[in-house]
């Protein structure tokens, strides 16, 4: 933290308030892709790619022309991106390690990360699929 950042209840209260309305534009996203019956998960894609297009605007150009120590960062990017897509933060990460030099290391994270994910994902649909048969038997 430096002298130019601004109360920690500040940047508290701009992630929870971009957080709600990110989450809240999620949400709109799939009620108004639910009005077509779709076979496949159209909202989610639409929500990624416009969400990793908003974060590269954000990094590249929003967060340049603003202060250190601005609240624009934790409403924007953490707050309202977080609340409508972390694949956008996820994606930002893959990128700026690559652009800093390290090809090899951006590569590593970004097969860690989907592999890790999905392995993750896979395993709790097990467990929890365990746990609901138990509970059935019982």
């Amino acid at each position: 933290m430096t002298a130019h950042d601004p109360p920690r209840v500040h940047a508290f209260a701009a992630v929870a308030v971009g957080g709600a309305l990110g989450a809240l534009a999620r949400w709109g996203v799939d009620v108004a892709f639910a009005v077509v019956d779709l076979s496949f998960a159209y909202a989610t894609l639409c929500v990624n790619v416009v969400g990793c297009l908003l974060m590269g605007l954000l990094a590249s150009y929003v967060l340049a022309h603003v202060g250190e120590g601005s609240l624009w960062r934790p409403f924007l990017a953490v707050g309202v991106l977080g609340g409508f897509t972390t694949f956008s933060a996820f994606a930002l990460d893959v990128v700026l390690v690559t652009v800093e030099g390290s090809v090899l290391l951006g590569v590593a994270y970004l097969v860690a990360s989907l592999g890790g994910s999905l392995v993750s994902l896979w395993a709790g649909f097990e467990v929890g699929g365990a746990l609901r048969g138990r509970r059935a038997e019982a």
